[in-house]
């Protein structure tokens, strides 16, 4: 399916004062998108958004004021957030870009979800949002480096609601260098997940900024 026109579209991002909430906006913000950087004061989330280019607030009015919702939070405080939030992202496009891990001597490993993942979470969570998941491999150094102009980087999008899924498609594919893939339900968003412990061992080992590409499409 062509991938529609999201250049009218503003997009939040939930906990944008992190590293990757504010490497998205970063990108997002160079192609020209609006963007909304969302905290739990509103204080910091304009200055988060200050420090590049986009606006800011508190988490729930940036998500009120958005057409997609990117969720960028810590898993701890995942659940509880949109929990809260319920009533914002009513009808949003809800794009969660969250990893479930844990860290031990023997390096990082995925969490077992009761949902089955982080985005099935989410979609328990907002049954009036349409709960797509992405973003989960990029690298927020290389997303915050001035010096790197373009990503070399498929981003996996998942979704049971292929029109949504395809404008966060779109919206990946504005940042330069990066693709959206639609890459299935939102039941297979748990591998998706958990292949982050996968790539950040892979980073440790290399001393790189891993990320994924897909063949042949």
């Amino acid at each position: 399916m062509d991938l529609p026109d999201v250049s009218a579209l503003t997009v939040a991002i939930l906990g944008g004062t992190g590293d990757q909430g504010r490497g998205l906006a970063l990108r997002l913000v160079g192609a020209g998108q609006r963007v909304l950087i969302g905290s739990r004061t509103a204080e910091r989330g304009r200055a988060a958004g200050a420090e590049v280019g986009a606006e800011g607030g508190d988490n729930a009015s940036v998500a009120a004021a958005a057409d997609v919702v990117i969720v960028a939070v810590p898993w701890a405080g995942h659940a509880e957030l949109l929990a809260e939030l319920r009533a914002e992202l009513a009808g949003k496009i809800v794009v969660d870009c969250v990893n479930p891990l844990g860290f031990d001597k023997q390096g990082p490993y995925a969490l077992a979800v009761e949902e089955g993942s982080a985005a099935q979470q989410a979609a328990a969570l907002l049954p009036d949002s349409r709960v797509t998941a992405a973003f989960h491999h990029v690298s927020a150094p290389l997303l915050l480096d001035p010096e790197v102009a373009s990503l070399d980087i498929d981003v996996l999008v998942l979704g049971d609601d292929r029109e949504a899924a395809a404008v966060v498609q779109a919206l990946a594919g504005l940042i330069p260098g990066m693709r959206g893939i639609w890459a299935g339900r939102l039941r297979n968003a748990h591998q998706v997940e958990a292949l982050t412990a996968n790539l950040i061992a892979i980073n440790k080992r290399y001393k790189a900024h891993a990320g994924v590409r897909v063949t042949d499409v």
